[in-house]
């Protein structure tokens, strides 16, 4: 096999083998293959496009280039999820110990941020103590023994998709569904888990902009996930308007846990709770939706949700008197923004409400950068909501960076008018 040949190949349009994929691959991460060689590859594959068989063995052979965790000493079915991206997206932080009340195995491993906030291992480090990098036994005792851990991706982690990303990204191919499938399903595969739900997200706030692409790559990533022997389920939910009322670090596992005590947001429990039932059913624990939603409201009701979210901070190091106490979480100093008009929220620019909060410190433009876990925003609207001039629309939490500017990203976001709108949340369904 040569390079040259399978650029040729697929220019032609014709279709990669396995082992064809596989060399690429190899070659690639070990640097026989040269950039500008698979930049050339990549730009074909931009205008030919990829078949889901190609597409699968693409994320076999870069899930295969480092670490694949083994979780088969975990008693039961392995859950996972996860999420293409959003603005106050806690879902995470909600669905591990939700489910682990319900007696899944929750073995969670995920990443830090870089954009709007902190990923969810930074969230995480709100709470002092809390350790994210714990030993891999360490990691399954405790997913045996309460349910439920979230770690930081330990190991080397699909070191082929890294370097590929990274080429993609200056090479203006990183708009490639198939590639972007394989990137997302490649990690996945790696974590081990038996079945796993995605939440693919739709709108001004996320990446997939259309409910056509969106579906377009959820129906490639469970193709890809089943071809590859696992149970996956992917989830089209909304991201017109940030998920849920709190943007932020610290903030949105205050918002995690008025959410696990039965006081959290409409849209954030609808969202984590369609995820959570489709985990359940797959993981054999309800027979059907209906059950496993009867199951998660029960566990809310009776505080076992919440207190398994106890359990997994006291088990990872975590001060638990910030879940007891979680207006320890944020900062006290506040900054209210106001209406400058009446009438209907008609549209929340999600993206940049986002960006509003990074301004306040609570993100990252680049990993180096340090963010700060006590600041943020609460939004107060939602679309469809009926405001007066003068209203609070949003509350910022800040210490003293970029409050003029986070104000001005929220007053020019919020479009205020006369229709009355509403967001629909779920958007499709796919197995």
């Amino acid at each position: 096999m040569h390079i040259v040949d399978l650029i040729i190949k697929k220019r032609d349009g014709n279709k990669l083998s396995k082992e064809e994929i596989y060399y690429l691959i190899d070659n690639y991460t070990n640097g026989n293959i040269k950039d500008y060689q698979m930049s050339a590859l990549l730009m074909s594959l931009f205008y030919v496009g990829m078949t889901d068989e190609e597409a699968t063995n693409l994320a076999l052979a870069m899930r295969d280039s480092g670490d694949i965790f083994d979780l088969s000493s975990i008693n039961g079915i392995k859950v996972d999820k996860h999420s293409t991206g959003g603005v106050g997206d806690t879902v995470t932080l909600i669905l591990g110990p939700l489910l682990a009340a319900c007696g899944a195995k929750v073995a969670k491993m995920s990443g830090r941020g870089l954009g709007h906030t902190g990923g969810t291992i930074d969230k995480l480090e709100s709470i002092p103590g809390f350790r994210v990098e714990v030993p891999f036994t360490d990691f399954l005792k405790q997913v045996n023994e309460i349910g439920v851990s979230i770690i930081g991706q330990s190991g080397d982690v699909a070191p082929a998709d890294k370097k590929l990303y990274a080429l993609r990204d200056v090479t203006g191919t990183v708009d490639i569904i198939p590639l972007i499938a394989s990137s997302i399903m490649s990690k996945k595969l790696a974590s081990g888990s038996d079945a796993i739900c995605l939440d693919v997200k739709v709108g001004s706030g996320a990446f997939m902009k259309t409910v056509e692409d969106a579906t377009k790559l959820a129906k490639l990533m469970v193709s890809i996930g089943n071809l590859a022997g696992k149970k996956v389920t992917a989830i089209l939910t909304s991201m017109e308007e940030p998920l849920g009322h709190y943007i932020g670090n610290g903030l949105e596992v205050y918002e995690a846990i008025l959410a696990l005590s039965g006081k959290g947001p409409k849209d954030v429990l609808e969202v984590t709770n369609v995820i959570s039932s489709h985990l359940l059913v797959d993981a054999k624990l309800a027979k059907d939706i209906d059950e496993a939603l009867e199951m998660l409201d029960e566990v809310i009701k009776n505080g076992k949700a919440l207190e398994k979210l106890r359990e997994m901070v006291i088990a990872q190091g975590g001060d638990v008197s910030y879940i007891d106490n979680p207006e320890k979480l944020f900062s006290h100093k506040k900054v209210l923004v106001k209406a400058l008009k009446s009438g209907y929220v008609e549209k929340i620019n999600a993206s940049e409400i986002g960006v509003a909060a990074s301004r306040l410190g609570a993100g990252r433009e680049f990993k180096e950068d340090i963010i700060d876990l006590k600041v943020g925003l609460d939004l107060h609207v939602k679309i469809g909501d009926k405001v007066n001039k003068g209203d609070t629309i949003a509350t910022l939490y800040v210490t003293e960076k970029g409050i003029e500017e986070a104000t001005n990203l929220i007053i020019n976001n919020i479009i205020i008018g006369d229709k009355h709108l509403t967001n629909k949340l779920i958007l499709g369904i796919i197995k």
